[in-house]
């Protein structure tokens, strides 16, 4: 049973929740999560869960949540995952601290893409849903908005360290999101009266006593001029102490941060910076390719011309060359589990190679002794066979592997050199990359 994954599809927004309830621990699991399984099967419409991920997947069904429950519960906790194996994408997860040690319910959602709630009737449905969950399980604090947006915010720590941000929690209005419901200890902070005559789409007080929020009708419109100045006239009622020009001013900020940016990137790069930029999450995306365009790689200066070459000074070219072939056959050793292309050998194998040397982060996650001793040879060796037998080149041994070089053209070429440069950080994979070496060895070999 094949679910959609989000993070393979992050390719545009989504809707996210947050959630964080309390449930009561004098009932039973079972008779305490009917609420919020009714009210998921009667709102969810579109983006309704059909496998639940245990130990296992299952068909969605109450009884398949039950058994995914029971199947994960450890002495203080249990949880599931609810996804989708049609569009929209949904990640989805329940986690629940049980008693004696807690009795909380914790809610997470991730609906992508955000556009499949541009209808007001679907957010309508969406709020309803979040509405009888804040009714029956009273909450800490909840949220929907945007996953870019909120992420620009600074949620969830905003501005505070990972400790003080996990002790105080939501404590305060940091942010004042599409969809909120403040618990009842933070409208009492704030107070009752003040948090009821918030100027917002609906504002709503639950029998609970927290406070159900919606800035604007709809979600896919957050970063509209009106629904912004909306956000801000609310976040600044909230907070008196904030100027309301100066919140707008950071609103649209981030607006700027989401518009579209068209990619320019040097060509002999763009296959490896266009799947680098896939990698960005969503929110860092624009500003991701903004700096790609404004970067260009050092030109490679690991060559000679020819007439200037240093001669081969090794006594058994022959054997020079097999130690060659061997290194090069340990990249492939290394990589050929992930990066599957080295197997052939081709130019496109090199840009492959340098996407995942980048995805690892590997000169900064391997010993330098390793690198140094066995990566760099293999990856020059291998480099240079590249050259050898797609651009017609041939080898040049040395007794100093740095020397040694590949004739192709009118220039020989050092790709020991290069592939010591390349290793050296993780910047350099790029500046380095292995990629531009070979298309630039292209260009003057024709």
């Amino acid at each position: 049973m094949k679910v959609l994954e989000s993070h393979e599809l992050d390719v545009e927004d989504s809707l996210r929740l947050i959630f964080d309830g309390a449930f009561d621990p004098r009932a039973s699991l079972e008779s305490e999560l009917v609420p919020f399984v009714q009210a998921l099967e009667e709102y969810a419409g579109g983006w309704m869960p059909d496998v639940v991920k245990g130990k296992r997947h299952r068909k969605y069904s109450r009884a398949a949540l039950g058994k995914v429950l029971e199947e994960k519960r450890g002495e203080r906790t249990t949880h599931c995952g609810l996804y989708r194996t049609k569009w929209p994408v949904l990640d989805m997860a329940l986690g629940l601290y049980l008693p004696p040690h807690s009795s909380e319910l914790d809610i997470m959602i991730r609906v992508q893409p955000l556009s499949f709630f541009s209808e007001a009737e679907r957010c309508r449905e969406f709020v309803e849903m979040v509405r009888v969950w804040a009714s029956h399980y009273p909450v800490t604090y909840a949220m929907a908005h945007s996953t870019a947006d909120r992420a620009l915010s600074g949620a969830p720590d905003f501005g505070r360290d990972e400790k003080t941000s996990s002790r105080d929690g939501f404590d305060k209005i940091y942010e004042v999101f599409w969809l909120n419901v403040f618990g009842a200890k933070l409208v009492e902070t704030i107070g009752r009266e003040r948090m009821l005559s918030t100027p917002a789409h609906r504002v709503e007080e639950l029998p609970n006593g927290s406070v159900l929020m919606v800035t604007w009708p709809t979600v896919t419109d957050f970063a509209s001029d009106a629904a912004r100045e909306a956000q801000a006239r609310a976040h600044v009622h909230l907070r008196p102490d904030l100027d309301f020009d100066t919140v707008l001013r950071a609103l649209r900020e981030r607006n700027a941060a989401l518009v579209p940016v068209e990619p320019r990137f040097p060509p002999d790069l763009a296959p490896l910076l266009s799947r680098i930029v896939d990698r960005a999450v969503f929110h860092q995306r624009q500003r991701t390719i903004a700096g790609f365009n404004a970067w260009r790689p050092p030109e490679p200066e690991e060559w000679l011309p020819a007439d200037v070459a240093l001669p081969s000074d090794v006594a058994d070219p022959k054997r020079a060359l097999e130690q060659y072939s061997l290194h090069a056959e340990h990249l492939v050793v290394i990589l050929h589990s992930y990066v599957p292309s080295v197997l052939e050998g081709t130019p496109e194998s090199l840009t492959d190679a340098d996407f995942y040397f980048w995805r690892e982060d590997f000169p900064k996650t391997r010993l330098r002794e390793v690198i140094d001793e066995h990566v760099v040879p293999a990856v020059g060796a291998y480099l240079g066979q590249v050259l050898v037998y797609h651009l017609g080149g041939h080898w040049i041994p040395r007794r100093n592997l740095m020397e040694t070089q590949v004739r192709v053209g009118n220039r020989v070429w050092l790709p020991f050199v290069r592939a010591h440069r390349y290793m050296s950080s993780c910047e350099s994979l790029l500046d380095y990359s292995l990629t531009q070496l070979f298309r630039e060895a292209e260009r003057h070999g024709r």
